[in-house]
């Protein structure tokens, strides 16, 4: 490799790192938009979390086929990509194969490496066919159509592309290097490869060089494309799953985070001793701007996180018990939506310098509407399936409680139950002094 060539490189490096590193500070931006909340207590038990269930993918093979296969492209993706710090070295100093001297460790690593490499490319035309021949029911929901079912296809050719650019590299190198070409060391271990090299049996070294270098470019070219890409697609859960699992909540699922300005008021209301002329506490009773939310920036950053963190699998809406029966709620389309608005919130602060300017739209009723809010059961399904934890539920009951706080727009049973339970201490309509009756009927 020249000099200019070199050069040329650290260029590209320099432009794919550089444009990256500007999105992650975008999503930093979006993800910080939210509300604050404390998730940084018990960090032990968050490790745990992250270990487990990021790293381990724990959650992953409760469903075995699909867990598997994902578990063989997600090794494939981390160990293989362990290459591209040799490939960067390589192309910063000119160097070859600049690891070759671990030796017996390095072709063990190399074989490995192919080996992955295979399985990935069996691994991603299963899932190909899964959702494009066979249709299973979660791929083929109404809020995929579009933008994110070509997202989750584009995906599946640049993992192709890749892992095929791979193998014919290490190819086109073992046979320069059994053929003895200056600067190819004989290095690394190839069984998949050495069945492809024979392709190029009876070309010139030249047209072989040629072949060798266009793949190696085309190959970390690749990665660099696909990094930036990550951006734009569902599979930026390849990197935030780790935050979002450490980030998640650790209370029981089903228990409702109240409100400090009501508990404080409800408090004050049940204490016989208290002053009802008093005034409250400032740090108790301060109410928020807002009760519950109706735009992403009303929701706390870790239900922004999860966002941007969905990777559409669709678990949640296959094992939702409203969805099943027909009814419109979708627990991933109430994250996409969500992802969705966040982004379009986000690119309205890039185009008027840092400060977002009013569009007279939010996230309800512009993009979720009360209609699939009021259908959730809240029976946590979607969150309980979840391989990443990421929580529908919290941003449906939020939304629901700004519907009912703030707009009194509850639907027609809710508002009957909740005017009994404020006239007659109870959900039904009956007389005060009857509620206890029922002792009696023994």
């Amino acid at each position: 490799m020249s000099y200019l060539d070199n050069i040329l490189f650290i260029i590209v490096l320099g432009i794919g790192i550089g444009y990256f590193s500007i999105n992650v500070k975008k999503i930093i931006r979006n993800i910080k938009l939210g509300q604050n909340v404390n998730r940084f207590d018990n960090k032990s038990e968050r490790w745990k979390n992250m270990v487990m269930i990021a790293l381990g993918q724990s959650r992953m093979v409760k469903r075995p086929v699909a867990g598997i296969l994902h578990i063989i492209v997600y090794a494939g993706f981390i160990i293989i990509n362990l290459e591209v710090l040799e490939i960067i070295i390589d192309g910063v100093f000119g160097t070859h194969r600049i690891f070759a001297f671990l030796g017996s460790l390095y072709n063990a690593l190399i074989a490995s490496f192919e080996i992955l490499a295979v399985l990935v490319l069996v691994a991603v035309i299963i899932f190909w066919t899964r959702r494009n021949v066979i249709k299973l029911k979660r791929f083929i929901g109404s809020d995929l159509k579009g933008w994110p079912k070509s997202d989750a296809n584009y995906i599946l050719y640049f993992e192709v592309v890749l892992m095929s650019l791979f193998l014919f590299m290490n190819a086109s190198d073992l046979w320069l290097q059994t053929h003895n070409v200056p600067h190819y060391i004989q290095a690394g271990s190839f069984p998949i490869s050495q069945f492809i090299a024979p392709l190029f049996n009876g070309m010139s070294e030249s047209s072989v060089i040629i072949i060798e270098r266009t793949t190696w470019w085309l190959h970390i070219c690749g990665i660099l494309v696909f990094l930036n890409y990550l951006y734009f697609s569902k599979h930026l859960h390849i990197l935030l799953a780790f935050p979002n699992t450490y980030f998640a909540n650790l209370n029981p699922q089903g228990q409702f985070d109240n409100l400090e300005s009501v508990t404080a008021e409800v408090k004050l209301m049940l204490d016989p001793n208290a002053d009802p002329f008093a005034t409250p506490a400032p740090d108790a009773s301060a109410a928020p701007s807002k009760f519950g939310a109706s735009d992403v920036q009303d929701l706390n950053w870790v239900q922004l996180l999860n966002a941007y963190t969905c990777t559409e699998c669709g678990r949640c809406t296959s094992v939702c018990p409203a969805n099943i029966t027909g009814k419109k709620l979708s627990p991933r389309k109430i994250m996409m939506d969500t992802r969705d608005r966040l982004v379009e919130v986000g690119n309205n602060i890039d185009l008027n310098k840092g400060i977002f300017i009013p569009d007279n739209k939010s996230l309800l009723n512009d993009f979720i509407t009360p209609e699939e809010l009021w259908a959730c059961t809240s029976c946590n399904a979607c969150v309980e399936e979840c391989p990443v934890n990421i929580s529908p539920l919290s941003i449906i009951m939020d939304m629901r409680r700004y519907l009912v706080m703030e707009k009194s727009a509850a639907p027609m049973p809710i508002n009957a139950m909740m005017t009994n339970i404020e006239n007659n201490a109870a959900p039904w309509q009956y007389n005060q002094q009857d509620r206890l009756n029922w002792k009696n009927e023994n």
